[in-house]
């Protein structure tokens, strides 16, 4: 869970910088009236800007496409864009300035779960409402007093499912009784990932026989996967980002670790078979949001392929769907009004979006299905696909 003295801050944070703003006045570009501002609070540089520039262009293309099928009631959609550098403090920065300078009607973004809490507080006392495109935490959009965040939104599924998927594929699909948990101790959404995935894998009759961590920008791992190697382990479960990922899969490998190596939605980039190769990867499996195999999301992907000129990952995939949500949204409210888009959002049913469909649970996080790819031979392999149950 999110770290408490990092909230306060936060939170001191943002309500310290947004008077200022405030006191200041708007130095932003004064809106037109023909035009809705929404903001886009992503991670252009810094340790994950890999997953902020992703979902970013996806962001363009949904509200690209929107503009030229005729605007928003009547209107222009234009993007305004901040880089919140992969920290926090800096989210909470660029949530201020598209607020209070800007004057967006909402933030799409950020990328990773610390960054969208930090914003929130700023949000959330605006009323603006936010729509976190990859942020997988429960703690997104829910509080640790279990209400849920009146302005908080996400397009991606929730860790709990993450978790809870890969520990029945460990159990039920590759037969393992026992595993090691190796998480990035830097990371709430990893803590929370290897938290679920132990509970469930034990209710499933296995055993979790080591746990282990490591911090974000880590270089050398084989310390602890020698000590790792010891345990004999029939799977090892690593819910991490890229750049940790493909050293530690590629470290492994080196030690003689031929263990499956299980994973989730961090893992889903190009950058992990850079670093660590093909061979490596072989029987390695990951929890994602669609398949690029997958017929439904081949519409998305030939219209991202023609926009850049490249595929799509999956966090384009899921920034296009955040674009694609605030524009239906938008469209039955029938106006900009923040509360009237934080109220259609809350009532999206059966969309039609670049991964499948998503209809919005009462805790403001989608019903969408899961997938399951095996890295083979330098390919992925869709292996299994889950819709969860509404709650």
């Amino acid at each position: 869970m999110f770290n408490k003295k990092l909230k306060r801050v936060a939170a001191l944070l943002s309500g310290t910088l947004l008077l200022g703003t405030l006191l200041a006045g708007c130095g932003g570009e004064e809106a037109k009236s023909d035009e809705i501002r929404i903001g886009a609070n992503f991670e252009m540089t810094g340790n994950v800007a890999n997953y902020g520039n992703a979902s970013l262009e996806g962001l363009k293309l949904a509200l690209k496409e929107a503009n030229e099928a005729g605007g928003v009631n009547g209107k222009t959609l234009k993007l305004i864009q901040v880089d919140n550098k992969s920290e926090a403090s800096e989210s909470v920065n660029a949530a201020t300035k598209l607020i209070s300078e800007d004057m967006v009607k909402a933030i799409i973004g950020p990328a990773v779960t610390a960054n969208v809490i930090a914003e929130s507080q700023v949000a959330t006392d605006n009323k603006v409402p936010v729509l976190a495109p990859d942020a997988t935490s429960p703690a997104v959009t829910v509080g640790e007093d279990g209400k849920v965040k009146d302005f908080i939104f996400r397009s991606c599924f929730i860790d709990p499912q993450q978790g809870d998927v890969m520990a029945k594929f460990a159990a039920d699909n590759l037969k393992a009784k026992t595993a090691v948990v190796y998480v990035d101790n830097s990371s709430d959404y990893s803590k929370s990932l290897g938290q679920v995935f132990k509970e469930k894998f034990t209710a499933a009759g296995g055993q979790v026989v080591m746990e282990e961590a490591f911090l974000q920008k880590d270089q050398d791992f084989k310390a602890t996967l020698t000590k790792i190697k010891t345990a004999n382990a029939d799977v090892i479960f690593v819910p991490a980002y890229y750049e940790e990922v493909g050293k530690i899969v590629k470290q492994a490998r080196e030690l003689g670790v031929t263990s499956p190596i299980l994973g989730t939605d961090g893992w889903d980039d190009v950058k992990v078979a850079d670093i660590a190769g093909a061979e490596a990867l072989n029987n390695t499996f990951f929890s994602t949001h669609y398949s690029d195999k997958d017929e439904s999301v081949k519409g998305f992907i030939d219209a991202y392929q023609k926009e850049y000129g490249h595929a799509p990952n999956v966090f384009a995939a899921l920034g296009y769907d955040a674009g694609r949500l605030i524009v239906d949204a938008l469209k039955r409210a029938g106006t900009d009004d923040p509360e009237k888009i934080r109220d259609a959002l809350a009532t999206t049913k059966d969309l039609q979006v670049g991964t499948g469909t998503i209809t919005m649970d009462k805790n403001h996080n989608p019903i969408k299905q899961a997938v399951i790819l095996e890295n083979k031979g330098g390919d992925r392999v869709m292996v299994a696909k889950i819709m969860p149950e509404a709650e």
